[in-house]
């Protein structure tokens, strides 16, 4: 910790708290993680656990990496950083940001306007995450341009995704037939990163998830890394690692 303050980096609570956690734990880290970028509003954002760091490291060595954790985990917001910073560098030249549009209770059906309006909110955490990361007014162009892409899943049917970033979030929502055909759009010159949490599987009775044969079914494989991240690596509210380690128990 006070080699990253000698290193200039800007230390929060949150990261004190978290290095205090991990120091105890399994996970004491080796070294204090490097800054991922720097936002337009100076927030450096980097790994603060065990788990993201592994996680961040795969996205870098490999081109398609599986995010396996709960929520809190930070995996939608350090895969969307990653994007963000390979736009920045150049590295490709668009982000595809997806979810499945499955409905967790309610029905899309009832709920208002048209087609867009309908699937945005399944969409929000992917903004949200993209305007953390970016200026509101640059966020808004890249989208406008068509540099940074936000759609449901099923729009990514007969592509093919060159030179670009693509994220699948919530991905536990994404059937064997949909995991496969968003896998298989990969193109030249990208990566693609497949996030989910598989305690919460919102697919109807009898509609197996895809992700959850995704650890055994591409094990081994050289270029594709999987990440499973627990409670530990949550680093939202502390009370939130403690609400998902009680469900685990009941499970």
């Amino acid at each position: 910790m006070s080699a990253a303050v000698n290193e200039g980096a800007n230390l929060t609570v949150d990261d004190v708290a978290l290095a205090a956690r991990e120091a105890l734990g399994k996970n004491a880290p080796a070294a204090h993680p490097k800054t991922l970028l720097t936002t337009q509003r100076g927030r450096e954002i980097r790994p603060k656990t065990a788990g993201q760091r592994a996680f961040v490291e795969a996205i870098e060595r490999n081109t398609l990496t599986f995010g396996i954790g709960p929520a809190g985990t930070g995996k939608t917001f350090l895969a969307v950083a990653m994007a963000v910073r390979a736009l920045r560098n150049r590295e490709i030249s668009r982000i595809v940001l997806s979810r499945p549009a499955v409905e967790a209770g309610e029905k899309l059906g009832f709920l208002p306007g048209d087609l867009k309006e309908k699937v945005d909110p399944y969409l929000r955490p992917l903004y949200d995450a993209l305007a953390e990361l970016l200026d509101d007014s640059v966020a808004a162009r890249f989208v406008e341009r068509g540099t940074i892409e936000v759609a449901p899943l099923a729009y990514m049917r007969g592509r093919t995704l060159n030179e670009a970033f693509v994220i699948l979030d919530e991905a536990q929502n994404a059937t064997h037939e949909q995991l496969k055909m968003f896998l298989t759009r990969l193109g030249a010159g990208s990566k693609m990163i497949v996030n989910g949490d598989v305690t919460q599987i919102d697919l109807p009775r009898g509609a197996p998830s895809g992700l959850l044969e995704a650890p055994a079914l591409f094990a081994g494989i050289p270029d594709i890394a999987i990440v499973e991240m627990d409670e530990s690596d949550i680093v939202r509210h502390p009370l939130v690692s403690k609400i998902v380690a009680a469900y685990r128990k009941r499970a």
